[in-house]
């Protein structure tokens, strides 16, 4: 029952990508996973967004392993268990071609810290993993990607909690959350600071990062152990 009702939240977190104007075509996906069993739920591969059904939402093992649908998973899936499998405070991931964040990868550039937007929900630059060799592009390519990720995180000390997104070179973006929703909600937040900062720049080319006060102060406001932004419990 409880893999029910994940299929269900996987198959409304993915069709919440178009909503937000964050996909075109089958350019995305979203998974989530159950701890418990350590079983993922995924978008299958390629299936338009209006034909998709909780029904058909592919669920597999943390080795890839079809347990449950007729359908193959979104080829991304072996990028989402890499995740899975290194950062053990994910619940969801989201994987978008979106313009501005693709934009970012493609120049291969961090996204920088210029204002408060950023800061409500990224503790530093939103960072840019390396290209993947050759090897790693002719071998087991959606593995790498993920094996990059990580890297990226685990080389510059990055807490994947503080920074739930990141861009990969060449490729786009990839967010994540303790829930597929707040996957998705990252996304969206990601996109709309990509764009944010393009436009900074091409305002004010010599634009400067913002002050480490000012991130301190938007980020822990909402996240820190003495957050009050919000209603919070019982309000």
């Amino acid at each position: 029952m409880r893999l029910e009702a994940l299929r269900k939240r996987v198959y409304e977190a993915n069709c919440a990508l178009p909503k937000h104007g964050l996909v075109k075509f089958t350019w995305g996906n979203v998974s989530a996973i159950d701890r418990e069993s350590n079983l993922v739920v995924i978008k299958p591969s390629g299936v338009d967004y209006e034909d998709l059904s909780p029904a058909n939402m592919v669920i597999t093992d943390l080795d890839g392993n079809i347990v449950e649908g007729d359908l193959r998973p979104s080829s991304d899936l072996k990028t989402h268990l890499e995740l899975y499998k290194a950062f053990p405070t994910l619940g969801g991931i989201v994987h978008t071609h979106s313009p501005e964040a693709v934009a970012w990868a493609q120049a291969g550039r961090d996204i920088p810290f210029y204002g408060t937007t950023h800061a409500d929900y990224f503790y530093g630059s939103i960072p840019c993993a390396r290209s993947l060799t050759a090897e790693e592009i002719n071998g087991e390519y959606e593995k790498e990607t993920g094996t990059v990720i990580i890297e990226t995180f685990t080389n510059r000390q990055i807490d994947p909690v503080a920074v739930p997104g990141v861009i990969v070179r060449n490729h786009g973006p990839f967010t994540w959350g303790k829930t597929p929703e707040e996957a998705v909600y990252h996304s969206v937040v990601l996109e709309e600071v990509a764009c944010m900062a393009k436009n900074t720049e091409l305002l004010n080319p010599k634009v400067e990062v913002a002050p480490q006060v000012l991130m301190d102060k938007h980020y822990l406001r909402k996240h820190g152990k003495n957050a009050y932004y919000g209603q919070g419990k019982g309000h």
